[in-house]
């Protein structure tokens, strides 16, 4: 009889989980605020490794004389993320206002005496999307995924990179290092919509209002890449992407480390395949995520039998979220190609409309392409049982992976 209890309660718990994330899910799509960006002109660099961005970003935070705010869905604990907390410590002692935000679940490895250290500092320290009442299950899954920098309001970044060690190569998994992903640097107008974007998570976060204070809105110079910051929350990515993609003419690369798309979008890579599009789409060989891999093979399955062609890459861990279409439009952010950036997650990603920049981007995804081992039909067609089950186990709760 215990057993019968035991499968009452797993049923009980599973019933609450499946009624609290719709029912939160939902409150939070009533209540969220769409933000539209106009297209703005800024001076973009695209950095695909971790060194040399961070080289950059911490020079001009070396540099600041106003203010810093900061966003990461992840800072670690370990020796390259005290070297970012101690540079924000000395800014704040220079009397420069500096604010760090944090997602509470993704950052929660921060020890308390280093955030402790940051507000004796002088550093305005806070966590975003906690978990609490009435919604503890959908609240634990919601992450704010983004990652924003803005220094002095006239600089920006944007991009996939974290704050942790194995960002800068030095990660204690060999298959998962060098860390290879894509972030943007922004001076021009698109920093303003950066910094607007951190104010409404920081109040938030706080219930402390920035917007309105000139100090972190300077005026702002055009710059020569045309671009549009589009901030998601749970719904707007898959009817975006799915007008691009069914626009496209010729080509359409993705890059993501987890691939687990929607119906629609689904159907619309499939309809840009009948009509002779060449679709690539570029993931990691290794995962870093138990069923995200598996979770992407039925998907595979149906897009390999219409021609696409998938990469996995080889030389360490692809964690890039790209998406370009023909040589018009290329985005790169924050937002995975998966369920759970799509429907889930907060997530700020960066449209861009200029030629060349487009053009610089594919060199550098077709480098990824060479590094990378392609996927075959045959390759999904004999993967074991334990395999299957676990393709079916992913699919079921694909929109939490």
């Amino acid at each position: 009889m215990w057993w019968l209890i035991i499968l009452v309660v797993i049923g009980a718990i599973i019933g609450w989980m499946v009624i609290d994330f719709k029912l939160g899910r939902g409150h939070f799509i009533r209540t969220r605020t769409r933000r539209d960006y106009e297209k703005r002109h800024s001076n973009i660099k695209l950095f695909s490794r971790g060194p040399e961005l961070f080289d950059q970003m911490f020079k001009e935070m070396k540099e600041a004389t106003s203010s810093i705010h900061v966003l990461f869905y992840i800072v670690q604990d370990d020796h390259f993320a005290f070297r970012f907390i101690d540079l924000l410590k000395e800014k704040a002692e220079q009397g420069v206002k500096v604010r760090l935000l944090m997602d509470q679940i993704g950052s929660h490895n921060v020890p308390r005496s280093k955030v402790r250290m940051l507000r004796d500092a002088g550093v305005e320290v806070a966590y975003c999307q906690r978990v609490k009442p009435p919604y503890l299950f959908f609240s634990s899954q919601q992450r704010n995924h983004r990652k924003i920098t803005v220094i002095d309001g006239v600089i920006g970044y944007i991009g996939g990179y974290n704050i942790g060690k194995e960002y800068i190569d030095e990660n204690d998994i060999p298959e998962l290092s060098p860390w290879r992903d894509y972030h943007l640097r922004l001076d021009g107008e698109g920093v303003h919509d950066l910094q607007t974007e951190f104010c409404i998570d920081w109040y938030r976060a706080t219930k402390k209002d920035l917007k309105n204070e000139s100090l972190y809105f300077p005026p702002a110079q055009k710059g020569e890449i045309e671009h549009q910051i589009f901030p998601t929350e749970g719904v707007n990515i898959e009817d975006f992407f799915g007008k691009f993609i069914d626009n496209a003419k010729e080509s359409i690369i993705i890059g993501t480390p987890y691939f687990i798309p929607t119906p629609i979008l689904m159907e619309a890579l499939c309809r840009a395949l009948d009509r002779g599009v060449e679709v690539s789409i570029i993931i990691p060989d290794h995962s870093d995520h138990i069923l995200v891999k598996e979770a992407a093979f039925p998907y595979f399955r149906t897009l390999l039998s219409k021609g696409a062609k998938v990469y996995q890459y080889l030389d360490g861990f692809y964690h890039a979220k790209v998406l370009i279409i023909d040589d018009d439009f290329c985005d790169i952010g924050t937002a995975n190609f998966d369920q759970r950036s799509f429907f889930v997650n907060l997530e700020i990603n960066n449209l861009i409309y200029d030629k060349d920049f487009i053009q610089l981007l594919k060199d550098e995804m077709i480098k990824d392409m060479i590094a990378s081992d392609p996927l075959h039909e045959e390759d999904l067609a004999s993967v074991s049982l334990f395999t299957r089950m676990k393709e079916r186990v992913a699919s079921s709760i694909s929109i939490l992976l």
